[in-house]
């Protein structure tokens, strides 16, 4: 079934609440913009509204989903309980770019929501518009990122057009994201945090936040596409393959960047040589060395938050280009580096050329 699907441009930002908001409170589904990526929303109670989610993404059901609220106060409604290391991250984070995994108050969500799983992720959203809807809309809001499942997360309102027109009720439009990949999901066990995915929250800022209450553990390694995974996956982003453009891609990393180069462009000339369209994924100060069909920059290379901006973008573009081979230069994994390069090693499904 195709629906009509409502756009709210910026200037009609207060209309678009009100009807998006009633959209929400009637079981619609409604993409929405957050500093991370746009988000796909829903009533987390209603497991109609739920169903519709993971429908119009094509979203596996036993991948959970994260509920966005419009205050930390809200967090004891959906969760059992919450312990000291956990509110002390919740007073540090939100609003902002981090998901706590918290034991699930019986009843609070759709068990759609949870993938059946005693527990529940949930962020405050740092973006004024995203808690503004939320609020308004009276409930608490279930919200993957706004794509067709394994596609590039969305992060501006064409993006979503692009992969849902159609699919849902409409898209709250608030201008480009600013972080530009998903939260950073924890889990707390035993006064440790547990990184089960990294995001817009890094590591640094996690163990400064915790101080001598909490120590912060790597993600676990996650469960290749096809494979089972050690445990029902309690975030989103770790069983299956995500991110991934139409074209195959790697990353290159080596130590010595004039060697990096070499490698990369070696690799370019052997896959252009047969016949495929190539495009080449570069920091700012390498990107004017190369040669491709298509040549991005994605920023600095001492400034991974650009170049996490900018990948999702630079990967759509690369699918309007027909670009059929993506290789993509490795970054630092320091802050939001480690993130960046999860998203790339995502959406390469692990492919990395080591020189």
């Amino acid at each position: 079934m195709t629906l009509h699907t409502s756009y709210w441009p910026p200037e009609r930002t207060d209309e678009g609440v009100r009807e998006a908001a009633a959209a929400l409170a009637a079981g619609g589904v409604v993409a929405f913009p957050t500093e991370t990526v746009y988000g796909l929303g829903g009533d987390a109670r209603n497991a109609d509204a739920v169903a519709r989610i993971f429908a119009a993404k094509g979203r596996p059901s036993d991948n959970p989903l994260i509920v966005h609220l419009a205050s930390a106060e809200e967090a004891a409604a959906l969760a059992s309980s919450i312990s000291p290391l956990e509110r002390k991250l919740m007073e540090r984070f939100w609003p902002g770019p981090l998901t706590l995994v918290l034991p699930v108050r019986a009843g609070a969500v759709s068990e759609r929501v949870t993938a059946g799983l005693d527990t529940v992720a949930v962020r405050v959203p740092a973006h004024e518009l995203a808690r503004r809807l939320i609020a308004a809309s009276g409930c608490p809001v279930a919200a993957p990122s706004a794509n067709r499942s394994g596609r590039p997360s969305p992060t501006r309102a064409a993006h979503v057009l692009e992969d849902l027109a159609g699919r849902i009720d409409g898209v709250l439009d608030g201008g480009p994201t600013g972080i530009g990949v998903e939260s950073t999901v924890v889990r707390v066990l035993g006064g440790e945090i547990h990184v089960l995915r990294p995001g817009g929250a890094t590591a640094e800022q996690l163990r400064e936040a915790a101080g001598e209450d909490g120590v912060v553990k790597a993600e676990p390694a996650a469960a290749k596409e096809g494979e089972a995974a050690p445990e029902a996956p309690r975030s989103p982003g770790v069983k299956y393959t995500h991110y991934a453009p139409k074209g195959d891609m790697a990353i290159v990393t080596a130590s010595d960047p004039g060697r990096l180069r070499e490698a990369l462009q070696q690799a370019a000339d052997t896959e252009r040589a047969r016949g495929r369209r190539v495009g080449i994924l570069a920091c700012d100060e390498h990107a004017g060395a190369y040669r491709a069909d298509a040549v991005l920059g994605l920023g600095p290379r001492a400034k991974p938050e650009r170049a996490a901006q900018a990948l999702y973008a630079a990967l759509r573009e690369c699918d309007e280009r027909g670009i059929e081979f993506i290789l993509a230069e490795g970054y630092p994994e320091d802050g939001i580096g480690a993130a960046l390069m999860n998203r790339m090693r995502k959406a390469s499904g692990g492919r990395v050329i080591a020189v």
